[in-house]
Order: C-alpha cells, then structure tokens, then sequence
C-alpha cells in the first residue's frame, strides 16, 4: 500500500489541477473560445436574419404587386430564423456535458434552417438575391464552425470528459461535507433538546411524586390500595353466588317469579356488577342481601333455578353461612370503613387542591411526552439523513479514486 498517494479531500482538487493542468488547462480553453466563437457566429446569423425581415418588410409596405407574395414568404421566413436562433442557449460556463448540449442544440436548430433554406429561399428568386445570398454566407459560416465544434468535441473534448467529471464530483464532495457537517450540527441540536425535555419530565414526575406522597392525598393512595384489597375479598366470599345472582337476575328481567322488590332487583345488579360496592353501600346488618339470598334460595328450592349440582351445593353453603352465621358481618364493617374514608379524604380541601395541581402536571408531563416523541422523530429523520449523506461522499470518493487511475493509473485514496 506504500504505492498509494493520499489526500484530504480539501488537497485532492489542487493537486490533481497541478497534475493535469498541461492537458485539462489547454482543452478546456479551446472549448471556452470556440464557444465565445459559436456565440457571435450566431450573433451574426441574428442580425442576418433581421436583415432578411426588414427588406422584406420594407418590401411589403410598398404594395408591389410583383414583390409582395415572395416578400410575405421571405417576411415569414426570417421571422423564423430570428425565432430559432434566439432560442439557442450559449452555456456561461463550459463543460463537456453543457458543450455537448449546445452543439446538438444548435444542430438542431440548423437542419431545419438548412431544409426551410433549400425549400423556401428558391420560391422567392429572382427577388432579394443579395439578400439572400448574405445570410446564405454567414450561414455557411456558421455550419462550418459547427463542425469544427463537433470534431473537437469528439477528439480532443473527450479526452477530458473523466478529468472533468472528476473534478465536478470533488466539488459534489465538498457540498456534501458541509451537508453533513450542518446535519451533525442540527443532529446535536436535537440531542440537546431531547436532553433537555427529559430533564424536564423527570422533574415534573418527581414533583407529581411528591404531590402524592404529601398528607391527605397519600392516606387517599393507601385506602384505594385497601378497597382494591377488600374488593378481592368479597369478589371470593361471593363468587359461588355469582351464577346463581345472573339467573335469578334474568328471572326478574323475564317477569319470571323471581319474587325480588324493585329496591333489590338494583342492588341484585349491583351486586352482579361490583359486588364491593354493593356490600360497602349495605346499612348494618346488610338486609338487602339478605332478603335477596332468601329470595335466591327459595328460588332454588322450588327449581327455578337451574344450577348443576356441585354449584348448587355450593352455593347453598354460602347462602347458609350469611343468613345463619352472619359470616360477612366483619367484611362488611370494614368495607363500611374504608369507604367513608375515602369519602372523607376525597372531599377534603387538601386532596382537592393536591389533585388539581397534579392534573396541571399531568397535562404539562404529555405536552412533553408529545414534544420527546416530535424530537425523537427528528433525530430518526436526522440520522438517516446522515447516513445518507455520508454513503455518498463514500461513493463520490471511491469514483474520484477510480477516475484518476483510469486517466493517469495512479492509486489515490482520499482520507
């Protein structure tokens, strides 16, 4: 590898300008002054062409009854001709591709000129000979340094094409470095600011944190724990009446003898739907229940109700259990307890106050989740960008690489 010349890629364009300068330097100069040359050949061919429009329009204006038809036909034809060449664009700066472009452009351009000539410029003899053989001279001109155009693009130009390239992919190089220097920038932009907003929502959650472990509002947290708790618990003391309460539900829905009040088909449901609730919301001694368990059981008894076996036992045992032996008596007392607890400190001005501050941090801490996920998109955008960018500076060099040694068989690498 000590053969292999290497370069920054702010080095590689000065250096290889140094070693093609004997070869590039003289090329692209020609082409530069054969271009300056085809821009007033075809300046004159213009002003030709007005001269053609303005004889013949003077021509026109005098009504000549020998004259007017070819000088109309002579009118529209350089009309035209002035049309057509002030269409075709000179390149301000020289390449291979916008010298190319120029000359099929202008070739163009000049096969139809020639074929209006050979069809048109016959029709209007024996009138505006001088005329036209003018324009005809500066034409012949014109074609002339044409060709001289096209045989130097496709002998010498040529033989440039790869250096010049070559250079307009090490400026594509440069651009793209400062590309990605600005998206590294903007990269670290939203680094910071994805910090920052982090830092920011640690802070409101720690404060939301705070908030809930601070007085009223922490005993509030503790007694929500408790209910969950005994919700478990009389979810378990009551689930072997769970079927037994839907169909007795859906007897009184259907009319069916089911034998419930009003007043107890609803706390029926509400035992149905949260049985905590129910228990919790019974007076002492929880009557409701009771009378809807020996409603239950007379149901069952008299075979209403359809149960298997196994889960009619079961839940017989149960009903037993609460009618006879007042087994819920302490599970409802203590569901009692919490409930007005949680009342009490629901409705307290502190735990008021404390929750309505932590919903002004709830709302505040989604704002910023938002913002995150918005920076986050960002630098999802930004790296890919990144990526990007630097595969084709990785391209652009190894063409650079490959383009010297094509034309000169020198081993580069560009660092």
């Amino acid at each position: 590898m000590s053969d292999v010349a290497r370069f920054s890629s702010k080095d590689i364009k000065g250096w290889l300008e140094r070693e093609t300068s004997s070869l590039f330097v003289p090329v692209h100069s020609k082409a530069q002054k054969l271009s300056d040359e085809m821009r007033k050949t075809l300046e004159n061919l213009s002003e030709s062409s007005k001269m053609l429009l303005e004889n013949s329009q003077k021509e026109i204006e005098k009504r000549n009854a020998k004259t007017y038809g070819r000088a109309r036909a002579l009118n529209k034809l350089a009309r035209l001709f002035v049309d057509r060449m002030r269409q075709i664009r000179v390149p301000d700066k020289v390449t291979y591709d916008s010298f190319r472009g120029f000359i099929q452009e202008t070739q163009k351009a000049f096969t139809v000129t020639e074929v209006d000539v050979r069809n048109f410029f016959p029709r209007v003899s024996p009138f505006f000979i001088l005329d036209r053989r003018k324009f005809q001279i500066v034409f012949e001109k014109a074609k002339d340094l044409l060709k001289e155009l096209d045989n130097f693009l496709a002998k010498e130009y040529v033989k440039a094409k790869t250096l010049e390239e070559t250079f307009q992919l090490i400026d594509k190089l440069h651009a793209l470095e400062q590309q990605l220097a600005s998206q590294k920038e903007q990269k670290a932009k939203a680094d910071n600011e994805k910090a920052h907003v982090e830092a920011e929502i640690a802070e409101m959650q720690r404060k939301a944190t705070d908030l809930k472990n601070k007085g009223s509002l922490s005993l509030l947290v503790q007694t929500a724990a408790e209910i969950e708790a005994l919700s478990t618990e009389v979810k378990q003391s009551l689930q072997h009446l769970q079927k037994p309460f839907i169909k007795l539900q859906s007897l009184a829905t259907h009319g069916e003898g089911s034998g419930l009040t009003p007043e107890e088909a609803r706390k029926l449901n509400q035992y149905v739907e949260n049985p905590f609730e129910a228990l919790a919301s019974e007076e002492t001694g929880y009557r409701l229940l009771k009378q809807i368990l020996q409603k239950l059981s007379r149901a069952m008894s008299e075979g209403k109700l359809k149960l298997k076996p196994e889960k009619t036992r079961k839940a017989e045992q149960v009903v037993k259990n609460i009618l006879t032996k007042d087994s819920l008596a302490g599970l409802h007392q203590r569901s009692i307890e919490v409930m007005m607890r949680k009342n009490q400190l629901s409705s307290s001005p502190e735990v008021t106050e404390t929750e309505r501050e932590l919903s002004k941090l709830r709302e505040q801490l989604e704002g910023l989740e938002r913002k995150k996920r918005v920076v986050e998109g960002e630098q999802v955008t930004l790296d890919r960008a990144c990526h990007d960018t630097v595969e084709k500076m990785r391209s652009h060099k190894a063409q650079i690489e490959k383009n010297v040694f094509d034309f000169m068989s020198r081993k580069i690498q560009i660092e």
